[in-house]
């Protein structure tokens, strides 16, 4: 750079540097440079090292093969750097990341390559004699966890034929490889296995996660094919996820592979797994468009149809925010925006309470809608919405003339309150604004929004509130304690402050106990609030509470 090369000059000097070394050093560092350039996540040194100590189709792990650390880095001229806190090995810079991605040509089919690294790794006897269901200790084998989860990434990314036959080896007996726990393991998250107490197999059904099975996970339309057309595979097969073929490519998004299934006449479309999920279910979930349209144009896919706790692909859609499958599934007849889950929550309340603002405007669009709906609790689109602090949502709904902006939930609690608990300042504005918005509504314990903002220092929703004529500062809860009790106990000073410039305020409203606001700042030690109130004229610093407790005792 010195020299006045720049930056990708000197990127490209070092290559040629690299490239000029003895046959094997140079294999290595260009090797190194792909690997880290092109895996899907940081490799950790050891993986590295086993994957470029590998001979491809080779039935045996040759551990003397393995290059060490140091010899890679001597290899890589200074471009490759060890994450030593990580244990990982990363390029020195984010721009050699950009340089590399620009020089293709530097690298022949690196995807094919790594994806035949991996399913030889997979397929040499020291890794096929490991247990199918082993402890999880054996998962920080080197380069075995890389190679279970990503070898059908870089596989679906470019399959060369090397690779295919390798991945159809793997097959043979997928289902008690380890490769296949850890896979699955990793996808935990996404399902539920269902109580083998509750659910009723079939005389001789197993549950197996099969080739198929995993050639549709990473969406490998030729694999799947070949499998389909050639293999004796059950086509709509549940595996030890309950899940079939069709639905692990819908759930991931794999288009390609989904289109081929839905062209063959014995595939079920439609077929739910022991929590009622379909293909589309997960398609919706997951925002793949392509898929849930694919989908959508067979005439033996139900759009609305719930799974076991009542949720739709359109309650799903909506929840994620994916506007595009949203607006698919709006666009049927047969699908009801109002259909709830087992708790009473539409779609709209749940796109509502996530602040997706594009999918409330589309459902709101439907003639059908209805925005009040509450769920069980008594809480609507609105209230969640104003909970959460989603302003643009909460302008959307109260646009509608057919909201109710002052309705309570099960405890008596109105959005306002619940904005105002929260410190939304934004959205109290928003509901202020309204006509038929009671600010002093209490909740079951008689607590208004004026006293929760208070008992929470939120001193810019206390302004607010304190703004309107027809608020009542002095309003207590069940247990006596007024809006400036709260503020006082808790050492709000900001809101104690505002309370105390209002005329109509009493400072020394006690509680059912006789304890006075200033007794009980005192009492918690707030120096800042028992200076405020003592600054009053009006406050009765001897008063004692009902036990004849006096402030200084």
């Amino acid at each position: 750079m010195t020299d006045g090369l720049g930056l990708e000059g000197a990127y490209g000097e070092t290559l040629s540097r690299i490239k000029g070394q003895g046959e094997e050093e140079s294999r290595l560092g260009m090797a190194t440079l792909m690997w880290i350039s092109h895996a899907k996540r940081p490799l950790k040194a050891e993986d590295l090292r086993y994957a470029l100590g590998l001979e491809i189709e080779s039935p045996d792990l040759d551990g003397d093969n393995v290059p060490s650390i140091e010899t890679l880095l001597a290899c890589c001229q200074g471009l490759v750097a060890v994450d030593k806190e990580a244990s990982t090995i990363r390029l020195i810079h984010f721009t050699l990341q950009e340089y590399l991605q620009a020089h293709a040509e530097l690298f022949d089919r690196p995807h094919a390559t790594m994806a035949e690294t991996c399913l030889s790794y997979l397929n040499s006897r020291q890794i096929k004699v490991l247990s199918g269901r082993p402890p999880r200790g054996l998962r920080g084998t080197a380069f075995l966890e890389y190679s279970s989860l990503y070898w059908g990434v870089h596989a679906k990314r470019d399959l060369s034929d090397c690779a295919k036959q390798l991945a159809l080896k793997l097959f043979d007996d997928y289902s008690s490889h380890i490769s296949t726990e850890i896979l699955l393991e990793e996808q935990e998250q996404y399902y539920s296995t269902p109580d083998p107490d509750t659910v009723d197999l079939d005389p001789g059904q197993s549950l197996l996660f099969t080739g198929l099975h995993c050639a549709s996970f990473f969406g490998i339309v030729e694999i799947v094919t070949f499998l389909v057309e050639v293999g004796d595979y059950d086509i709509n097969k549940l595996d030890d996820t309950w899940a079939t073929p069709l639905m692990w490519a819908a759930r991931n998004g794999h288009e390609g592979v989904v289109k081929m299934l839905l062209k063959r006449d014995d595939v079920s479309p439609d077929e739910p797994n022991w929590y009622d999920e379909t293909p589309l279910f997960w398609a919706a979930a997951n925002g793949h468009e392509g898929v849930a349209k694919l989908l959508l144009d067979r005439d033996n896919v139900s759009p609305d149809k719930p799974h076991k706790y009542g949720q739709t692909p359109l309650w799903h859609a909506a929840s994620n925010g994916h506007e595009g499958v949203v607006k698919l599934l709006l666009g049927r007849d047969d699908v009801n925006p109002n259909k709830p889950d087992v708790d009473g929550v539409t779609p709209l309340w749940y796109a509502a309470w996530n602040g997706h603002e594009g999918v409330v405007k589309l459902l709101l669009g439907r003639d059908d809608i209805n925005p009040d709906q509450p769920d069980d609790n008594g809480q609507t689109a609105l209230w969640r919405a104003a909970s959460n602090g989603h302003e643009g949502v909460v302008k959307l709904l109260l646009g509608r003339d057919d909201i109710n902006p002052d309705q309570p939930n099960v405890n008596g609690r109105t959005a306002l309150w619940r904005a105002a608990s929260n410190g939304h300042e934004g959205v109290v504005k928003l509901l202020l604004g309204r006509d038929d918005i009671n600010p002093n509504k209490p909740d079951v314990g008689g607590e208004t929004p004026l006293w929760r903002a208070a008992s929470s220092g939120h001193e810019g929703v206390v302004k607010l509130l304190l703004g309107r004529d027809d608020i009542n500062p002095n309003k207590p809860d069940v247990g006596g304690e007024a809006p400036l009790w709260r503020a006082a106990s808790n050492g709000h000073e900001g809101v104690v402050k505002l309370l105390l410039g209002r005329d109509d305020i009493n400072p020394n409203e006690p509680d059912v106990n006789g304890v006075a606001p200033l007794w009980r700042a005192a009492s918690n030690g707030h120096e800042g609030v028992v200076k405020l109130l003592l600054g009053r004229s009006d406050i009765n610093p001897d008063k004692p509470d009902i036990k004849g407790q006096t402030l200084l005792s």
